[in-house]
């Protein structure tokens, strides 16, 4: 059981981190630019399936942000509660990318943020 928690709670995290590395460029824009070129150029994916699922994923940004920075909640009950929304936009990317992008995206999703973490702890 922790050991989904803690796996939800990673691909939770390199969601937020994907967003906010995109938030990091400035203009809301140029942000949405970047991520749609990267999904199209990494992905393949066409530019509606891009455009829907930088516009799925920016939906979501404030619930994301306000977990985030929620200190009243325990770093347990963070995760569990970015699973959720995490779970919830996954739903709603479903019917736009199918089952084989979908899958695709997540690993996707999930390697850039180890990338960026690396990153990050190099700085």
């Amino acid at each position: 059981m922790k050991q989904c928690i803690a796996a939800g709670a990673f691909v939770l995290f390199a969601l937020l981190s994907t967003v906010n590395s995109f938030a990091q460029s400035g203009d809301p824009s140029a942000r949405a630019a970047q991520m749609k070129q990267k999904l199209i150029s990494d992905l393949k994916m066409t530019p509606v399936q891009a455009d829907s699922v930088v516009a799925i994923n920016s939906s979501y940004r404030p619930q994301f942000m306000a977990v985030y920075q929620d200190a009243s909640l325990s770093q347990d009950d963070k995760k569990t509660k970015m699973k959720s929304i995490s779970e919830q936009a996954d739903m709603r990317l479903q019917p736009v990318l199918g089952d084989s992008l979908l899958a695709k995206y997540k690993d996707w999703r999930k390697e850039n943020m180890q990338q960026m973490r690396g990153a990050k702890s190099g700085s």
